[in-house]
């Protein structure tokens, strides 16, 4: 199967119906957002998340957003649109859900050979944390190997620091870790100091991921936004992808699962 290195050439597949149903055919029947606040018990920092999602099938598309920039009227109307009119969105969001939505439904993460790993029931202290351990077992390191996180979570740090790997932590909010270390909001800047990077799926959400894939060594993400479409970049300049469909591990203290891709998607 062939791997991609840009988003564009894998919609473009996608148009031309090469990855599955003609995208014409295939409508949204639902579309809902997420907004959530949190703050782990014995954690210093709070944090807020918005994501539209929306529903094909069995099948739930995701992109993350920046809390308050989300229109509802524009979620709205996408219920009854098809998959080719929102690749056509003028809100990237939009079209990225629409897109993770289309290629879950044609291909589940069920079917494609990936590892699932459940998250087990906790707090959502608990339930970070186990997720965050899982993400990092992706990582191939030598113990003097520098982690380039784009993307900061303080359960993906605290693990790196567990097994002694040194990291630069990059977000574009900036600010400082729960270790008050210095955020870097410029990912490009650091990437010459670091051999491997760590990076939300939310690099694909903003356009940043492809200034990744470059790289040239290892690229490890993680992905809540574009859970389906991440695997696609694997041997595209993407080595491994922790997927994570909705409902996401902090919506629900019960068991909910990842999918880990090593390889190429089927």
């Amino acid at each position: 199967m062939r791997a991609f290195t840009s988003l564009a050439d894998l919609v473009d597949h996608v148009r031309a119906g090469k990855l599955g149903p003609d995208p014409a055919g295939e409508r949204i029947s639902v579309g809902f957002s997420t907004q959530q606040g949190v703050r782990h018990a014995s954690r210093d920092q709070s944090y807020r998340n918005s994501v539209v999602s929306l529903r094909i099938g069995q099948a739930v598309g995701s992109c993350a957003v920046e809390p308050g920039t989300l229109d509802d009227g524009d979620v709205y109307d996408c219920v009854g649109a098809s998959v080719a009119e929102l690749l056509d969105h003028a809100n990237s969001a939009i079209r990225l859900a629409a897109l993770d939505a289309y290629l879950m439904n044609a291909h589940p993460h069920e079917t494609s050979g990936a590892e699932q790993v459940t998250i087990p029931a906790g707090s959502s202290l608990d339930k970070s944390m186990a997720r965050a351990s899982a993400v990092v077992d992706l990582i191939e390191a030598t113990p003097d190997s520098r982690v380039l996180v784009v993307g900061v979570v303080n359960s993906l740090l605290h693990h790196l620091r567990e097994r002694g790997l040194p990291y630069v932590p990059c977000d574009l909010k900036g600010g400082r870790t729960e270790w008050d270390e210095p955020v870097a909001t410029d990912a490009s800047s650091a990437l010459g100091d670091c051999d491997i990077v760590l990076a939300s799926g939310m690099t694909v959400g903003n356009g940043s991921l492809e200034g990744l894939l470059g790289f040239g060594r290892q690229v490890v993400l993680f992905a809540q936004t574009g859970s389906a479409v991440l695997p696609w970049f694997i041997g595209g300049g993407v080595s491994a992808v922790s997927a994570e469909p909705f409902p996401f591990f902090w919506l629900d203290g019960g068991p909910t699962t990842i999918h880990l891709y090593r390889g190429e998607p089927k």
